[in-house]
């Protein structure tokens, strides 16, 4: 299977509850960041009541943005370049605040071919991040990738809630 069949084939998998944002879409307001084909968003609200909604107990809010990135062949370099940049704009204009949960960053990669040393890198790779000892939140980053040639896949500790998504295709 070819790395950009595939790729479509998880993105399709996340239609339903992100929105999602395509590099060459006819809207130019929806812009994808460098280097990645489509970027997809999920938010959540929650709020908890006493008997009426004046009494409000709590409220909490949820974030993910999922990067997905499409290749030939992938290497050490280029895995350590494209999972910086995500890191990097999945919180990019996010302000920590009282009543905030999490917001998390996905990075999804279907390549061709991933080499060696990058396909075991990609077991060792982490970001977390705490706002305020966690009374603000929080910020995780799961990536899975995607060897299309070969259908392997691997993932990092976090991703692994991902591996069910990607071995489906």
């Amino acid at each position: 299977m070819k790395s950009s069949d595939a790729a479509q084939k998880i993105l399709k998998s996340f239609e339903r509850y992100y929105s999602i944002k395509r590099r060459g879409g006819n809207d130019e307001s929806q812009s994808v960041t460098n280097p990645f084909f489509a970027e997809a968003v999920f938010k959540s609200h929650t709020e908890q009541y006493f008997l009426v909604k004046s009494a409000k107990l709590s409220e909490s809010d949820s974030a993910e943005r999922v990067f997905f990135y499409v290749s030939e062949n992938l290497d050490m370099e280029k895995l350590l370049e494209i999972e910086e940049i995500a890191w990097r704009e999945g919180l990019s204009g996010f302000v920590p605040y009282f009543g905030h949960r999490n917001t998390d960053v996905t990075l999804v990669i279907v390549s061709d071919r991933i080499e060696g040393d990058a396909f075991d890198a990609i077991r060792k790779i982490k970001h977390s991040k705490s706002y305020m000892m966690t009374l603000k939140g929080w910020s995780d980053f799961r990536l899975v990738a995607l060897e299309a040639s070969t259908m392997r896949v691997t993932y990092n500790r976090l991703g692994k809630s991902l591996k069910k998504t990607v071995e489906a295709i």
